[in-house]
């Protein structure tokens, strides 16, 4: 059996600062919400989540509980704070700061990664740093060549795993299948479950907090209040769709899947499948913003689209999430996207507040039918256990 250690208070410490990333980049969105400013937002926060995913296997194999280890995050958290100070200006004047914040992060979690896999750490620090330093370089530059400097970070950033995965690690040799991706690996399943599971819940707030900004100084009438508890109701939603079920299931997959295949099924999960899943949070906290003040009337296309776009997005995500750990039923959820999208025509016609009913209706429908399409059928008491363990079985082969 695994031995495991929980999240500590430093972690959702570091947490707190990534979600202040999070808000800039819903206040970025909320003030664009047009093809480029969704585009910006994309590029930055596809560089800051593979920061934090750094941060998050970090913690998992070199828990801070050392005097040292807790400096040197903390001196990471710092950087990352700059990261998302820049946030707002990080295609123009805040883009050289936003760059270097990122290479002191990659500089400081690479002297901590250090202290589990010695000189293997330079195969996936050294294309990290490639990346912070593209970053730092687009600062100086506008247009075009800023955005080819983006995009060439974020190659950096994904054959990152695919140097890591033929990469021997240091004092093994070829024949023993030792390699820096069978090391990253071993991932404690529970810490890191837990660990995306809380930053999830943080995000979440992020919906919360987009009603009150968006209320602003308004009067606490009748319609605000029920606009609140519609916008309350659709996170309530998308928290439920992922907390009741999926995070104790990944959890059971993880650990069922040998290290050798853990670390592929982690990024794939928690990288790539998160990204929309958090971004369309984000989103739908900007068409909150927009919309929660302006119940009654017409939306604009952009907060329309945002609210839409957002629960979609996010839909779109923990469809992706649940393929990847094998977890079924998916067909509910990925037929809701549709209408969901289709919301967006009720806000531009009829108003936020119809549009905001109308989300809520389709998750709800969503959830209620899935519950009813998984039901063991009677007589059949072991169905449920049965297909828990084959959703873990299925994950564990298609890692």
């Amino acid at each position: 059996m695994e031995s495991e250690h929980r999240v500590s208070t430093l972690e959702l410490f570091f947490d707190l600062v990534f979600v202040f990333t999070i808000t800039q980049l819903t206040v970025l969105l909320a003030d664009d919400l047009t093809p480029r400013g969704a585009g910006r937002v994309l590029l930055i926060f596809t560089v800051l989540f593979w920061m934090y995913g750094g941060y998050a296997y970090l913690t998992n194999q070199v828990p801070p509980d050392r005097p040292v280890r807790r400096l040197l995050l903390l001196l990471a958290m710092g950087a990352f704070l700059v990261c998302a100070l820049a946030v707002p200006t990080a295609f123009g004047d805040g883009g050289v700061a936003f760059g270097l914040g990122y290479l002191v992060v990659v500089i400081t979690h690479s002297a901590l990664y250090s202290q589990a896999h010695g000189r293997g750490v330079l195969w996936f620090a050294l294309p990290n740093a490639l990346s912070a330093l593209s970053v730092t370089a687009a600062g100086f530059f506008d247009g075009a060549a800023a955005l080819g400097l983006w995009a060439l970070a974020l190659l950096f950033q994904f054959v990152t795993p695919a140097i890591s995965r033929r990469a021997t690690a240091p004092g093994a040799g070829p024949a023993a299948g030792t390699t820096i991706e069978v090391q990253l690996g071993g991932i404690g399943a529970a810490h890191f479950v837990e660990r995306h599971g809380l930053l999830l819940i943080i995000v979440f707030g992020e919906s919360v907090i987009a009603i009150g900004i968006g209320v602003g100084s308004l009067p606490l009438t009748f319609g605000i209040a029920v606009g609140a508890f519609l916008t309350l109701a659709v996170g309530a939603a998308l928290w439920w769709m992922y907390f009741v079920r999926d995070e104790g299931r990944a959890e059971h997959v993880f650990a069922s899947t040998p290290p050798e295949r853990r670390f592929k099924l982690a990024l794939r999960a928690y990288y790539y499948a998160f990204i929309p899943m958090l971004l369309g949070i984000a989103a739908f906290s900007a068409g909150v913003k927009k919309s929660i003040g302006h119940l009654g009337e017409q939306l604009p296309a952009g907060p329309a689209l945002a609210l839409a776009g957002g629960v979609a997005c996010y839909l779109a995500g923990d469809v992706a999430f649940r393929l990847v750990l094998g977890i079924r039923p998916v067909r509910f959820r990925a037929l809701a996207v549709v209408p969901v999208l289709a919301t967006a025509a009720a806000g531009m016609r009829l108003g936020a507040a119809w549009q905001l009913g109308g989300l809520v209706l389709v998750l709800v429908t969503a959830l209620a039918a899935e519950v009813r399409g998984t039901r063991p059928a009677a007589g059949a008491p072991g169905a449920a256990g049965s297909a828990a363990a084959g959703a873990g079985a299925g994950a564990t082969g298609s890692g």
